[in-house]
């Protein structure tokens, strides 16, 4: 039986941390003595990695400037977190479990979070022993460059056909295409559904039978 890869995005799609991440981009801001960006704003850059994300929100700003943002922004992020935990969306633990206990189906993770962030979330929701593969922003370029899931591939053995990315953000699915992957997207998450471009759960119940869909599809 070949084995069969749904890679996981994280904020947005997994845990809803918007709260944390627009108070923490608000707080980076602040301290410089800058106008925090429109929340609409902030939401439209998650999934990208921080320095690429300051670029986007400060594009007139100097590069100087912009690493202090990174910096404040992780600071504020921490302290955050360390106060309150962002919560896991409705039904993504047992969406998770039942995936995982699926004997030819491994999980993985593809996410701008940085290796501290990631492992700080999985181990305070009790998730890190269910993904085999897990790939953050410490490694690799931005999304949407491919590397992420190309690792994934490499660490499980599995086929592109074969791989699922699941996302909210037309990051995610423009890294999947780059792969080769399928996308699935979640109507929950933070960028507009339309700009996904690819099939879509309302819930997590649903998605053990859109893989299935997408796997029988691509067999057929």
């Amino acid at each position: 039986m070949p084995l069969r890869l749904v890679i996981f995005d994280v904020d947005g799609t997994l845990i809803d941390s918007q709260a944390h991440i627009c108070a923490a981009m608000g707080a980076a801001f602040c301290d410089l003595g800058l106008e925090a960006p429109p929340r609409p704003e902030v939401l439209q850059i998650v999934g990208l990695s921080l320095p690429h994300a300051m670029a986007r929100l400060a594009s007139d700003v100097p590069l100087e400037a912009r690493a202090q943002l990174v910096d404040g922004y992780k600071r504020a992020f921490a302290a955050l977190r360390a106060a309150e935990l962002s919560p896991l969306y409705s039904g993504a633990r047992e969406a998770i479990k039942v995936l995982g206990a699926m004997p030819d189906v491994l999980l993985g993770i593809a996410t701008g979070k940085s290796r501290r962030g990631l492992a700080h979330l999985l181990e305070a929701h009790d998730l890190r022993e269910l993904f085999v593969t897990v790939q953050v922003a410490d490694d690799h370029p931005s999304k949407p460059h491919p590397s992420m899931i190309h690792a994934c591939l490499r660490e499980t053995g599995v086929a592109p056909e074969s791989t699922i990315m699941l996302g909210d953000t037309s990051y995610d699915m423009d890294m999947a295409q780059a792969a080769c992957v399928h996308g699935l997207g979640v109507a929950w998450g933070y960028h507009p559904l339309e700009s996904l471009g690819v099939p879509v759960i309302a819930d997590f119940t649903e998605l053990r039978g859109a893989v299935q869909t997408i796997w029988a599809g691509a067999e057929a």
